[in-house]
């Protein structure tokens, strides 16, 4: 249970982006236990999100265009990202008027510190799903759970929850996705610290090393991932420790080998306890190996929580899954399938397109770059991941990086991430709006293909996606 600090519910807030799959979350726990909070957005500005604000204005939250009209009085507190420039109309108002500023990780932070039980979720791929799946085994356990994630969570949407990407439960376990990328996971002093993978995102594999080597050192009981080189590496660096793999001999969860079994629409397997030597059904409805090794990070991270194996097991097999996590939007009548992905760097990419090419069935990869910083950052590792993972005669497809202004370099664009993928034997087109993309898929569809949309930072992306499958059908 949240021991709510005084600070956090008896002053108003006002949420710079409070639309953003980091800042909703929070703005709707502190709602949910009674603070005044306001808002403004840019998407809604540029009706981008009209579902989104509708359903927030219908909730209580005082909404505004960004224009510094929000910000009233000096009591007010302002969450906004360290990336926002002092010349933002709603920063320097707050400037002005004296206003507190937090950033999002600073609030998240604060209330996770004061859970009695913080289960925090790190690595550089599969938190999102890995926080929906903990929170529903800890839901299933009737833990009533406090849950921050980046996504919605399926199994608490509702008609009147679209959105429901937090839960503010009651209950010890407060469950929170945490990021390494702009080194505030060093805020977070968690009772268990689940690390689930290290690779290139956002810092150099030194930066990570040394975080990620942080974060499980701070922990109560840190779980770790023994299939992943990097995450086993710092298992030294961890006090108690609880290990899971799908490969590994030596982790604590594991896989009973030889019986994984894999369709289109889930995957299944035993999960072997060898602390007792003890095996456990589990069925996925979520597809991949990505999401089996997903689902045994959990079932590690609730058992160090005192979750019985059994009942993990069991909660998973009614897990719905994430929005925009190989979602499955659709098929028509000629079975083309259209799946909705949040990923955007390259194991996140890769995942989703090894799923894929699991199954028979062209792929038609349409890929919406999500900035061009990430460009030059790992503009040359997607190009490979495109290149390597998808087959003769599948297709990638990507348009410009998205951008809704502001001072970016934008001298690294797409197209010479399309130039890497041919130049290492893959298929890929540059087309640079959006609309045409969609134009360009609807035209080269075929019966049986499956048609991934991916990126991240653009709710637009998803009514993009069930465009092309209306237009398909």
């Amino acid at each position: 249970m949240i021991d709510m600090p005084n600070d956090l519910t008896a002053q108003p807030w006002f949420f710079c982006g409070i639309g953003g799959s980091g800042m909703l979350p929070l703005a709707l726990i502190l709602r949910q236990h009674g603070a005044i909070v306001g808002g403004s957005d840019r998407s809604f500005d540029q009706g981008r999100a009209d579902l989104k604000r509708d359903w927030l204005a219908a909730l209580g939250f005082d909404l505004y265009p960004q224009d510094g009209s929000g910000i009233t009085s000096a009591r007010q507190i302002l969450v906004a990202s360290a990336a926002i420039e002092d010349s933002v109309p709603e920063v320097a108002r707050a400037a002005a008027l004296g206003c507190r500023r937090m950033s999002r990780a600073d609030l998240l932070s604060k209330l996770f510190n004061a859970a009695s039980c913080g289960i925090a979720v790190g690595g550089t791929s599969g938190k999102s799903t890995v926080t929906g799946m903990i929170g529903w085994i800890l839901h299933a356990a009737e833990r009533d759970p406090t849950i921050v994630n980046g996504a919605v969570m399926k199994n608490f949407a509702a008609p009147g929850v679209p959105f429901a990407s937090a839960i503010a439960g009651r209950g010890e376990p407060f469950v929170a996705e945490v990021d390494e990328s702009d080194g505030s996971i060093s805020l977070y002093n968690p009772a268990v610290a689940v690390l689930l993978n290290v690779s290139l995102d956002h810092k150099s594999i030194e930066e990570l090393r040394v975080l990620f080597g942080d974060f499980v050192g701070r922990a109560g009981t840190a779980v770790l991932n023994l299939d992943d080189e990097e995450a086993a590496w710092l298992l030294p660096k961890a006090r108690p420790s609880m290990t899971f793999a799908i490969n590994h001999p030596a982790a604590k969860i594991g896989i009973e080998p030889g019986t994984i079994e894999e369709s289109a629409n889930g995957i299944a397997a035993l999960v072997v306890d060898r602390r007792e030597d003890v095996a456990h059904t589990l069925r996925l409805k979520v597809p991949g190996r990505h999401n089996l090794a997903n689902a045994l990070a959990a079932i590690a991270a609730t058992a160090a929580a005192g979750v019985p194996v059994h009942e993990a097991a069991l909660a998973l097999d009614s897990f719905a899954g994430l929005a925009r996590r190989f979602d499955v939007l659709g098929i028509t009548l000629t079975g083309i399938t259209v799946i909705d992905d949040f990923g955007h760097n390259p194991e996140k990419c890769a995942a989703t397109l090894r799923t894929l090419r699991a199954h028979p069935g062209r792929v038609i990869a349409f890929f919406q770059p999500h900035g061009y910083g990430p460009l030059r950052q790992m503009g040359q590792e997607l190009a490979a991941t495109f290149a390597d993972e998808l087959a003769p005669g599948d297709l990638t497809i990507m348009c410009d990086p998205v951008y809704f202004g502001g001072t970016v370099d934008r001298s690294v664009g797409t197209e010479a991430v399309v130039a890497r993928i041919n130049a290492l034997g893959g298929q890929a087109e540059h087309v640079p709006a959006r609309e045409a993309c969609g134009n360009r898929i609807v035209a080269l569809a075929q019966p049986g293909d499956r048609i991934v949309v991916m990126g991240a930072r653009d709710d637009t992306l998803t009514s993009f996606a069930q465009g092309v499958l209306e237009r398909l059908r």
